[in-house]
């Protein structure tokens, strides 16, 4: 089966509203051939980040935003169970502490970024700063940014500037071999009742519930304008949003491995050459005398 996920990226310089983009879009799968999809997906994403890791060349930075419940979490462990865990980490990145705020708001972000050969995916990322940060601007003035010393300064020029500032530093990281994939987990505001009662009802789950979950959805609508600003002003050719229907989480998994698969077909990755045939037969030679 084969999906258009070109419809799920965000086209450089379109206006976006996530009105026109589906949360419950199914892809043709149902859960059986979902799991089928993803477990074949596992299997080539073990291949090709075996490759990637021997290759070196390129880096691959995996962007995972969305609101409470929507499935992060459950896209890192069903889409990268396979992978070998030396060559990839996750990264969740919580309120920014004390240290953090001593420097600017990259900064923290920007040490975890990976290695050649190597996959990091961040579970929330530096695009909180123009999320939480844009939604509730009382929390830029922890930053102690020189000239902003209160929320009635913090205007539509700062947040056009930042947005420049994350392309341009999106921009350096591609030119120098980085791929970045970012996904927006689009969870439907009902369906998210539905999960959030879910944790209420099931001790197991009752941890994954906090009190700020409620806050964040009661400014439903104003995080809704601050991802479709987010998604129109920072998708570009070297770093492209897609918007993945997050109601069905199947869907949603399968989704975002195939995204990945395809970057690396693109890359035309291979493995290094040894360092000479010759080599290769002497030591043949002499491991089978011993």
């Amino acid at each position: 089966m084969k999906f258009d996920y070109d419809k799920l990226r965000v086209k450089e310089g379109v206006k976006v509203n996530l009105k026109d983009f589906s949360t419950c879009d199914d892809g043709g799968y149902t859960r059986k051939t979902a799991k089928e999809e993803i477990r074949r997906n596992i299997k080539k994403l073990k291949k090709f980040q075996e490759m990637f890791y021997a290759d070196d060349r390129y880096s691959l930075l995996i962007i995972l935003q969305a609101r409470d419940a929507a499935g992060k979490d459950g896209v890192i462990r069903h889409v990268m169970s396979g992978i070998n865990p030396q060559g990839c980490r996750v990264h969740s990145f919580k309120t920014p502490g004390r240290n953090e705020l001593e420097h600017d708001y990259f900064w923290r972000h920007y040490i975890a970024l990976p290695e050649r050969g190597m996959i990091e995916i961040f579970n929330r990322s530096h695009y909180e700063n123009v999320l939480a940060t844009k939604v509730n601007p009382q929390w830029i003035l922890n930053e102690r940014i020189p000239g902003y010393d209160s929320v009635e300064k913090i205007d539509g020029q700062f947040w056009d500037k930042r947005y420049e500032d994350i392309n341009a530093v999106e921009q350096h990281l591609y030119r120098n071999g980085m791929r970045i994939l970012k996904f927006f987990l689009n969870v439907s505001k009902e369906e998210q009742r539905e999960r959030f009662l879910s944790r209420i009802d099931e001790p197991d789950k009752n941890w994954k519930f906090s009190s700020a979950d409620l806050q964040a959805r009661k400014q439903w609508d104003d995080y809704d304008r601050a991802f479709e600003e987010m998604l129109e002003k920072t998708s570009k050719p070297y770093a492209p949003w897609y918007v993945i229907p997050a109601d069905k989480k199947f869907f949603a998994r399968v989704a975002v491995g195939d995204i990945i698969i395809e970057l690396f077909k693109s890359l035309e990755l291979h493995f290094p050459p040894a360092e000479s045939p010759e080599l290769l037969e002497k030591a043949r030679e002499i491991l089978t005398k011993e």
